[in-house]
């Protein structure tokens, strides 16, 4: 993959190796879009699917384009910039998960539930498909990333068979950033990974020493390894460490557009790359799964139409520890 000069990525502050060892490139899955078994045996094969323009420009536009509307009447962007050009307002490097972007956001909908993105689930799924009722919005100022995590500690109180389609709202070179995927991950099945993976975050220790802290809200959660530290429910910080530990190449595309979709499992590694621009990066995180399986409570409209807990108070579960 053609790496632009003198760009060295990196999650974390820390940099990433670019040799063909370390990074590549994203499998492109647009050749397959509309055969249910060969997007199958492929999620099976890749832990991801990655589908370059599958889903309508001018729609994801106009769903960015309130999104960025919204941004500058925050001042979250350069007073007397163009809100599509996003970029942002001096200072501005705290922002990050915005709910409120998808709030009463038509376009947005429209792109994320309707349309070819529900047609691309239903021949991935082949059966009838629900989505998860929350929508995250991520609006990552400068000099920000996510570190390595699955989504399975998230939202495990469902089905295992929940993907995760990961949508960039405006057009991503590296220098943005942009989501990387750990090859083979979603394969490893032993070890520290393991272990991981059966964890939830909301899951706590009621005879802890901050059982207290999380009841009251003080505490999102501790750590997985029983240490009783505050966790965010990442893997681990270290990038690096994790391939090392792992195997696999950390992958990417070398630009993502608009219109543009990642899709994968809840037991694939993932990250994103830091946004070493001016600009802020903006994307969703949107959950699928068949409809006739159980669905994660947290994620979900409550029975008499409640908006979803999500990991307030009411979605932590104490056990004994």
């Amino acid at each position: 993959m053609e790496i632009p000069h003198e760009f060295i990525p990196s999650v974390g502050k820390k940099p990433i190796p670019t040799g063909e060892d370390h990074f590549g490139a994203l499998r492109r899955s647009a050749d397959i879009l509309t055969d249910g078994d060969a997007l199958r045996n492929r999620l099976a094969d890749d832990g991801y699917l990655y589908f370059p323009g599958a889903l309508d420009r001018d729609q994801v536009t106009s769903a960015r384009r309130v999104c960025m509307e919204r941004l500058m009447a925050q001042g979250a962007l350069e007073a007397g910039s163009d809100p599509m050009d996003a970029i942002a307002a001096h200072g501005t490097k705290k922002y990050y998960f915005m709910e409120s972007l998808a709030e009463e956001n038509d376009p947005l909908m429209r792109v994320l539930y309707e349309g070819a993105m529900m047609r691309l689930m239903a021949q991935l799924f082949d059966t009838d498909v629900r989505h998860f009722d929350y929508t995250w919005m991520r609006a990552v100022g400068p000099g920000n990333g996510t570190s390595p995590h699955c989504d399975a500690v998230y939202m495990n109180r469902g089905t295992e068979q929940l993907i995760t389609a990961w949508t960039p709202l405006g057009d991503i070179p590296l220098v943005q950033g942009g989501l990387v995927v750990l090859e083979n991950s979603h394969r490893e099945k032993t070890g520290k990974l393991e272990q991981y993976l059966h964890q939830d975050v909301d899951t706590f220790c009621e005879n802890g020493p901050n059982a207290q802290k999380i009841r009251d809200g003080k505490m999102a959660w501790e750590h997985y390894d029983g240490s009783f530290r505050e966790w965010s429910g990442a893997f681990s910080d270290d990038a690096n460490e994790i391939r090392a530990l792992l195997g696999g190449r950390w992958l990417t595309s070398p630009e993502y557009r608009m219109g543009d979709v990642l899709l994968f499992t809840i037991a694939t590694l993932h990250a994103s790359l830091d946004n070493n621009s001016d600009r802020i990066r903006l994307s969703s995180d949107t959950r699928y799964q068949p409809a006739h399986l159980p669905a994660d409570e947290r994620w979900v409209l409550g029975a008499n139409g409640e908006r979803p807990i999500a990991h307030g108070a009411a979605g932590k579960r104490g056990k004994i520890c």
